[in-house]
């Protein structure tokens, strides 16, 4: 198991499994450098996920925070934070 060495009690695994075919990495990739920035203490580990089918998902422990395809439209990285914040953070002001 990889160990945050800012915060070695971070514990949050984030995924994003982005469409390769769709060309959806450089976006999965933005996705990941607003979450790291963010979360740098909170995060323990993000994992970027090859996948088809149009998928862009953000799952933080194995559960969906963020679905394009449920969404119908690509996540505002605002709501994005606040999701993630919700599930890792509670209570952190986000600043904006």
């Amino acid at each position: 198991m990889a160990v945050n060495p800012i915060n070695p009690d971070a514990t949050a695994r984030v995924e994003i499994e982005y469409c390769a075919q769709c060309g959806f990495l450089p976006r999965a990739t933005w996705l990941a450098q607003e979450l790291l920035t963010t979360f740098a203490y909170e995060i323990r580990e993000l994992a970027l996920v090859p996948g088809k089918g149009g998928i862009l998902e953000v799952r933080v422990d194995g559960e969906a925070v963020y679905n394009r395809k449920d969404a119908e439209e690509f996540v505002d990285p605002k709501l994005l934070k606040q999701a993630l914040r919700d599930r890792i953070a509670p209570g952190r002001s986000l600043g904006h």
